[in-house]
């Protein structure tokens, strides 16, 4: 029987143990017991919060690289069947999290003993899905101290094979931005419907209304997205309901765009609640700046791509995507890059089974392009 690879094994471990937003207790405990094993000459390690951040000392260093990894994980119940599935319920590594840890301890792995000429800062970010880690991980002490000149990292992508590397100058995931509304009416008995606000009803003429914002008031031209994951309403299905609730998320592709539709959005509900006899209330949420990839750091790795792994590059589109990972490269030069792992389910599904042939694959790429900055 062949022995497994040592990452696609510390991979699994990290399966079983998903933790969601600032509860990665666990995980980060995990990745400090690893990292502690390590030869230590070049390594400097400071935590924060549920999240790490590793320093590895360059030979003569002019500059600092920073590699991103996010490390948390979705609340949603695995339904993978895999001998390694996850040990917690109701939580998954469904979004490919614990393919990106095992890839930066590969890199952390072989530069701890061979260092960069330069600096190399591995973040190990908490609260990628929610509430935002990467903002408030920007904004501390630790990672002032530790500034990195350039920004690189990058997410699983299932549509992809496993030895492919899809990426793009410029927008590669959009703005966006969580939305969550309450309806607030009258309840009232079923039999009775002319005594009471039926929030049911309100909010959903809602959901459709909102759709006209994306027809009728973004230019067909640019792109953007309304979506409504969950309604919210009612207790019992005789009694009309007093409140309702739409929890969904808003995609654009320019800040401009996102602007528009917010502006849309508190305008409708203005025009509901008289109509309707309610109270419509924005519940905050979290916004996602853009992910926009530095022209010349990304054609610098597509040139490496293209002279070493010709059969690997591929020219992609923007995507709908969100990551925020854009608050880094809103203020340092950098890229992320779609990594292929060929799932026939999509990211954040109960069933998300990657090629774990990715995770040496792309330790070997960054290890390769990192030696060549």
């Amino acid at each position: 029987m062949a022995e497994i690879n040592p990452f696609i094994q510390l991979r699994r471990e990290l399966h079983l143990i998903p933790e969601v937003g600032y509860e990665e207790v666990k995980t980060q405990q995990f990745l400090l017991d690893y990292i502690a094993k390590l030869p230590q000459k070049n390594l400097e390690v400071k935590t924060w919060r549920t999240g790490i951040l590793v320093r590895i000392a360059g030979s003569a260093p002019t500059k600092t690289i920073g590699y991103r990894t996010d490390i948390d994980a979705l609340p949603i119940t695995e339904e993978t069947d895999l001998p390694f599935a996850s040990t917690h319920p109701g939580k998954m590594h469904a979004c490919g999290h614990d393919c990106h840890m095992s890839i930066a301890l590969g890199l952390l792995t072989h530069f701890a003993s061979q260092p960069l000429r330069d600096n190399l800062l591995i973040v190990f970010q908490p609260a990628e899905e929610g509430p935002g880690g990467a903002k408030p991980i920007m904004e501390s002490a630790e990672f002032k101290a530790w500034w990195p000149d350039v920004m690189l990292g990058l997410h699983i992508a299932p549509e992809y094979k496993a030895r492919e590397i899809a990426v793009k100058p410029g927008l590669l995931f959009a703005n966006t931005s969580e939305l969550f509304i309450s309806f607030k009416g009258k309840g009232g008995h079923a039999a009775y419907p002319h005594l009471a606000n039926d929030m049911v009803v309100a909010a959903s003429a809602f959901v459709g209304q909102m759709q006209t914002i994306i027809s009728r008031n973004i230019d067909p031209l640019d792109s953007a997205v309304i979506t409504i994951g969950q309604i919210r309403g009612g207790e019992v299905q005789n009694v009309i309901a007093e409140e309702a609730y739409l929890d969904g998320t808003i995609r654009t592709l320019s800040i401009e765009t996102m602007d528009i539709v917010w502006t849309r959005l508190k305008q409708l509900a203005k025009g509901w609640e008289e109509a309707y006899q309610c109270e419509v209330n924005f519940i905050p949420g979290s916004d996602y700046m853009q992910v926009d990839n530095d022209t010349a750091q990304t054609e610098q790795f597509i040139d490496y791509l293209q002279k070493n792994y010709p059969q690997s590059y591929i020219a992609c589109k923007e995507a709908m995507t969100g990551e925020d990972f854009g608050y880094f490269l809103e203020k340092i030069p950098g890229f992320m890059f779609w990594l292929g792992v060929d799932s026939e389910y999509s990211l954040h599904h109960a069933k998300l089974n990657p090629d774990e042939n990715a995770i040496p694959f792309a330790v070997e790429v960054l290890t390769g392009y990192l030696e060549s900055m």
